[in-house]
């Protein structure tokens, strides 16, 4: 499924791309902590990187999620894991709730730029008092008129400072936490959202994160995505693809650190021989190589069951799985290289510390791995029956 002949041709498009657009800027982008969003995503736009898996209408190319993987996992060839992260946001974040649940009328003015390269997304659910705990938000969005009106803050928006519109939950109703929230598209543009701070970070320096201000945020009710109250359920969906992209993301990552370690201990000497000589690293490379070899093939299974069922529970363990398990790999596997580096590993120009520093946030966004364990628990049935009140 993953190894048709349209699957090679985008993936050396992506390559090709990664190659000439992105890398030879990293450097600059991660001094600057902030790489241009708009420039870039219009060049991708282009190619119809954008829209994989979006539908023909709007632009996209209609094309089942192996090939969306296929892109993430390509884009892990970038040197830093910030602008793969920032353009899963715009392809797998932000948008397939948009795509899936969306008006048409609401597709043709959002969606259909988005995939274009014309407009910059942001998803809009964390907050400074909730981050995993989805159900815990605060932002408010009470009806008013015609018009919803937004106040409440979110916190860590990658792409926050240069965004056109965000695809934001908020509570619209004083009901159950899991049914009193729904998804809003927000233009960045609107009287009362303030771009508060581009918050500074130990990693993912060269993708923008910010915290944002809505007060007395005016929008049309028509900006809803779905029905009203649906939006934390249909926040959950959309976190399988989000977590699926982060972890294929993942795989060449990986393996370019490794690669890039198996090249420093070869010409690096200590005690008379190359360290890679030395039994115990070369050993340990190859078990980490297993590693992400495994971690591929669960990858691959579990896209392969989301094209055949969106909405499967199987789909929501195994996406839980890959995301728990790219982002403890991806820290043994960093961890272990940069011993072997030595102290160029503990500086800051190696490209083995810089992955060290970026992939420590895939054990926490979108899920922390604590959450990650107990929705696979629930769905493995393991979880202890709840106490009576």
């Amino acid at each position: 499924m993953f190894n048709s002949q349209e699957h090679a041709d985008l993936r050396k498009t992506v390559a090709r791309f990664v190659d000439q657009e992105i890398n030879p800027h990293i450097d600059e982008w991660e001094a600057a902590k902030i790489f241009p969003a708009k420039e870039l995503f219009k060049k991708l736009g282009n190619l119809g990187m954008l829209g994989i898996s979006k539908p023909e209408a709007y632009g996209g190319m209609g094309l089942d999620y192996s090939f969306s993987v296929a892109f993430a996992e390509e884009l892990g060839r970038t040197h830093c894991g910030g602008i793969p992260m920032a353009i899963g946001v715009q392809t797998d974040m932000a948008t397939p709730a948009l795509a899936r649940f969306g008006s048409k009328e609401l597709c043709r003015e959002f969606l259909a730029p988005a995939i274009a390269g014309d407009m910059v997304a942001s998803i809009g659910v964390s907050e400074p008092g909730a981050g995993s705990d989805v159900a815990g938000l605060k932002t408010t969005a009470r009806k008013n008129g015609g018009d919803y009106v937004i106040n409440g803050t979110k916190m860590w928006i990658t792409n926050g400072m240069q965004n056109d519109w965000i695809c934001l939950l908020a509570n619209t109703s004083e009901g159950a936490p899991h049914r009193n929230k729904s998804m809003i598209i927000v233009p960045m543009d609107t009287k009362g959202v303030e771009r508060a701070r581009k918050i500074d970070k130990i990693g993912m320096n060269g993708s923008d994160t910010a915290q944002i201000f809505f007060d007395e945020v005016r929008v049309p009710q028509r900006y809803l995505v779905g029905q009203e109250g649906m939006g934390f359920s249909m926040q959950m969906q959309q976190f399988q693809e989000e977590r699926m992209f982060g972890s294929a993301m993942g795989l060449k990552g990986m393996e370019l650190v490794l690669q890039a370690t198996i090249d420093y201990t070869r010409d690096r000497k200590a005690f008379g021989q190359s360290l890679l000589d030395n039994q115990v690293i070369h050993f340990r490379l190859a078990e980490l190589q297993t590693e992400i070899e495994a971690l591929r093939a669960l990858i691959y299974r579990t896209a392969e069951l989301y094209t055949e069922n969106h909405d499967s529970p199987e789909v929501a363990k195994l996406a839980s799985m890959c995301k728990l398990k790219v982002g403890r790999l991806a820290r043994e596997v960093t961890d272990s290289s940069l011993q072997y580096w030595g102290g160029m590993g503990f500086s800051s120009e190696s490209i083995v510390s810089r992955f060290y520093r970026d992939y420590r946030l895939t054990s926490i966004g979108g899920g922390a791995d604590e959450v990650m364990l107990g929705i696979i628990c629930k769905l493995m049935g393991t979880l202890p029956p709840k106490r009576k009140e």
